[in-house]
């Protein structure tokens, strides 16, 4: 039966409205994404400079500090704010996976945005090897799902704008930020949510520059590679790198769920005095490296793109397994900046074997092998790295070097970690009564 005019008016116009008010929901909730990340990153420098204030007044503190830090953030999360320990990465990507409003709860929503924040505020401020990005990742899609609440049609891609958003405006690279969304979140590159991407990093990236102003993360560079024996370091870190980003995934995804013997069972029914004994060891890495390892490990990763910040050769060893100790205790915190401050101390040590080369350039090609062989993620690591530091006449070496790190790595550990891990909160679901 044909519509009267006036009907088919009225239902246009009802339409027009719905799209509409979608639109304006949407661009609030990117808006809200934008402001949460610069707010997490003020914060979170805010945390570790306290912290080191107090280590100046009581340099041995830590050894109390850190572990008792980690275990009452391990209780809280427990008791509080479960599905909100590690990077949260991988909630986001299993909330993707799930099918109902629900189960996606679980991992994603208001309560969990804010649950990783002050958690991940708290982890920093005693001490914990953890990163800031991977957090504001699934608060992202935590505020933009609580927004899909509004538009249930649009939760997945709203869920995965979120994510974008919450890297764009972590690290000022809006294209990283759509990369890491296609490559790493959703492993694929779906039509209908890719303006809600593009759109999302656009208003958090905005929201950034409108707060923080327009800046590279780890400052401008030019350094390149020069002669035929400068490139030699690319599959040499390439190679080196992979591997010890690859055993570095495969450490957090076998410990502590599949330690064997007593050593496993103790773990796992002795959760908060685990991540006491794991806190301990922080402690102790922070205390050997001379209280370089702390924290996310921005400073010492830009001093040495730079070339003005020297470390010793126990840097990188010490801030893998400060890193290591503070990702497995199951505190809230990432894994971004922590494992690109230890590829840019694999990269400084290989610099020393080429000392013609410039070393910022080295450093560049460490930080993206180690993080390639983390997240066996090629094009988000040689994408971020160079957004990073403005540096395009390094695209070449950067993605040779991500690409035989990722091929390396999965000779170590078959699967990236975030995926491997988000695994886990899809089998939790199944067992969760529906």
């Amino acid at each position: 039966m044909w519509l009267n005019p006036r009907h088919r008016h009225v239902r246009l116009l009802r339409a027009l409205s719905r799209r509409w008010q979608r639109r304006v929901i949407f661009t609030g909730g990117a808006l809200v994404v934008g402001v949460a990340a610069v707010g997490l990153a003020r914060a979170a420098d805010m945390a570790m400079h306290d912290f080191q204030q107090i280590l100046r007044h009581a340099p041995y503190i830590a050894v109390v500090l850190t572990p008792l830090g980690f275990g009452l953030i391990a209780w809280m999360t427990a008791r509080y704010f479960p599905n909100t320990g590690g990077s949260g990465i991988p909630q986001a990507i299993a909330a993707r996976g799930l099918k109902t409003p629900e189960e996606r709860s679980r991992l994603v929503s208001l309560r969990a945005a804010i649950g990783k924040i002050l958690m991940t505020l708290l982890g920093l401020l005693v001490g914990g090897s953890i990163g800031r990005e991977g957090p504001t990742v699934q608060v992202g899609a935590s505020l933009m799902f609580e927004i899909g609440r509004l538009t249930p049609k649009r939760q997945p891609g709203l869920i995965l704008a979120g994510a974008a958003a919450g890297v764009a405006a972590a690290f000022n690279t809006p294209l990283a930020g759509i990369v890491f969304a296609i490559e790493e979140i959703s492993r694929s590159f779906e039509v209908r949510t890719s303006g809600l991407i593009i759109g999302a990093v656009i208003i958090g990236g905005m929201t950034s520059l409108a707060m923080l102003g327009d800046y590279t993360y780890f400052g401008s560079t030019a350094a390149m590679l020069g002669s035929f024996t400068d490139w030699l370091c690319v599959p040499l870190c390439g190679v080196v790198g992979g591997v010890f980003g690859g055993c570095f995934a495969r450490i957090l995804i076998e410990v502590p769920r599949h330690m064997p013997g007593r050593v496993g069972v103790w773990m796992k029914a002795n959760p908060i005095l685990f991540a006491a004994g794991c806190g301990l060891g922080v402690a102790i890495c922070g205390y050997l490296s001379g209280d370089t390892v702390w924290g996310t490990g921005y400073a010492q990763a830009r001093g040495l793109v730079h070339g003005v910040n020297h470390l010793g050769w126990q840097f990188t060893p010490l801030k893998f397994m400060a890193t290591v100790l503070s990702s497995v205790s199951g505190v809230p915190g990432g894994i971004f900046s922590p494992s690109l401050s230890v590829g840019a101390g694999f990269g400084a040590d290989v610099a020393r074997l080429f000392p013609s080369a410039p070393m910022g350039a080295i450093v560049l090609i460490g930080m993206v092998s180690y993080f390639a062989g983390v997240v066996q993620a090629p094009i988000t690591s040689f994408v971020i790295v160079s957004e990073m530091v403005d540096n395009h006449q390094m695209l070449v070496p950067l993605m040779a070097a991500a690409l035989i790190a990722t091929a390396c790595s999965k000779l170590v550990c078959r699967e990236g970690v975030y995926h491997a891990l988000s695994k886990r909160y899809l089998e939790a679901a199944k067992d969760q009564p529906s």
